[in-house]
């Protein structure tokens, strides 16, 4: 991928979606500081968040103060308990409001997640905003529709071993 080293940049992660593919698909962690290097790329980072939930686990804190230690704004949600047991802790619309209100500051907006459901973020981004739009994702976990949706798409399958870490 040819980059501009003048382009501005933001980047959004979907750090739910990232955990649960590496722990599937390698039975590692994911090394945010690692995908935000590649994300940025040597451009003009303008902001980068890490969309998080709260769900009462040990060490919760300790992991949202390393991303914020990293470079990322830290936006948390408390996890929803429904009836019957079923949880929820939905970013996606929080994802495309954030990244819709600061497209115009951006030349680039990096989407870090495998989901579908932002596939209609991504057209939006592009054809109202004008931004060229990024997506970083597992491969084997990542919607075929959105790979096809984005301007590119970095597999981080290619080289899981640099975006993720063995669990201690």
């Amino acid at each position: 991928m040819v980059v501009n080293k003048e382009q501005r940049v933001g980047v959004f992660v979907d750090v739910q979606n990232m955990y649960y593919s590496a722990r599937a698909l390698y039975s590692a962690k994911v090394n945010f500081k690692e995908i935000l290097k590649e994300a940025v790329n040597g451009r003009k980072l303008v902001r980068a968040f890490a969309y998080a939930v709260r769900a009462g686990e040990k060490d919760e804190e300790n992991f949202h103060k390393a991303l914020d230690g990293i470079g990322f704004e830290v936006k948390l949600k408390d996890l929803q308990v429904f009836y019957g047991g079923n949880k929820k802790a939905d970013w996606d619309v929080g994802i495309a409001i954030d990244a819709i209100e600061l497209a115009p500051k951006l030349d680039v907006v990096i989407l870090i997640s495998g989901d579908g459901d932002y596939i209609p973020l991504v057209e939006h981004l592009k054809r109202a905003l004008g931004c060229k739009v990024e997506v970083m994702a597992f491969g084997k976990s990542c919607s075929g529709k959105l790979r096809e949706a984005t301007d590119e798409f970095l597999d981080m399958d290619l080289n899981h071993k640099k975006f993720t870490f063995v669990k201690r």
